[in-house]
């Protein structure tokens, strides 16, 4: 008696294989698509930041912890730490605005009647700043949160105050910047490291050379962080971008600047 053989596309190990990655990657493109159109999500405001960082109750918590261990055992290990979690302390500020700025951008979504969710929180899924905009969100009576995560060794398990129904686990970085972008009708950069600044020069990228076909507004938020790390202005005299390109982005440093001036461009663009 023949033996039944398996479909091509019920086979795991094939499914797995190199030979299959074509498929794999549409997958990351259909499957996203399929649930968003469920969802009613028609765009999104996306935040970026920093994995690392910290409420500021947690992140008090920390340092008294370390304040103590150098009391009882003053030396150079104790004394990093503590300073560590001084640093920790000063930046959670960042954690605590991410989620008032998402809690005060969900509740005015809320408020806008459409037959689709509009301007929904979207993160990369993960903790920090990344969990902050999730839960700034869910603060929100009915309040729905896209969590965008990837598949990496370090510090990528989803948050927990993702909308469940549209918590994604990727594999391929490109397909989930594409849905980053592909959604987003403004974007909100808290600091981060060396992934947030890929993903803030990739869109700042997008949109000088007008491969967007949308406007969207980008907030870069925390401005002795932001003139700090990046000196646009040295880049404007060393003639490596236009002075125009500065106007890309807006600078701000509290979360009513950054909520009204979302709010006023969203309207203005999208409403």
């Amino acid at each position: 008696m023949t033996t039944k053989v398996q479909k091509a596309y019920k086979n795991p190990a094939f499914i797995s294989s190199r030979d299959a990655r074509t498929i794999r990657i549409l997958a990351e493109y259909l499957e996203p698509a399929a649930r968003f159109r469920d969802q009613q999500v028609k765009d999104t405001i996306v935040f970026f930041g920093s994995a690392r960082l910290v409420d500021s109750i947690r992140a008090k918590k920390i340092y008294e912890e370390a304040q103590e261990l150098y009391e009882k055992k003053k030396n150079e290990e104790t004394q990093k730490k503590l300073h560590w979690a001084k640093r920790q302390l000063e930046m959670s500020r960042y954690y605590d605005d991410a989620r008032e700025l998402a809690r005060l951008l969900t509740k005015w979504s809320r408020s806008i009647v459409n037959s689709h969710h509009r301007f929904i929180i979207c993160s990369g899924g993960g903790p920090g700043i990344m969990e902050a905009a999730n839960r700034g969100a869910a603060d929100v009576p009915e309040g729905k949160s896209i969590g965008l995560n990837i598949s990496i060794p370090l510090e990528q398990d989803p948050n927990n105050f993702i909308t469940p129904e549209l918590n994604f686990e990727f594999h391929y970085f490109f397909m989930r910047k594409f849905w980053f972008i592909y959604l987003a009708k403004a974007l909100v950069v808290f600091p981060g490291g060396f992934g947030t600044l890929d993903e803030l020069f990739e869109v700042l990228t997008l949109i000088q050379t007008n491969k967007l076909q949308k406007k969207m507004p980008v907030v870069l938020y925390g401005k002795e962080y932001w003139n700090n790390v990046v000196n646009f202005q040295y880049m404007v005299d060393h003639l490596v971008i236009d002075e125009e390109d500065l106007k890309l982005f807006k600078i701000v440093d509290n979360v009513p600047e950054a909520f009204e001036y979302l709010k006023g461009k969203l309207t203005e663009l999208f409403l």
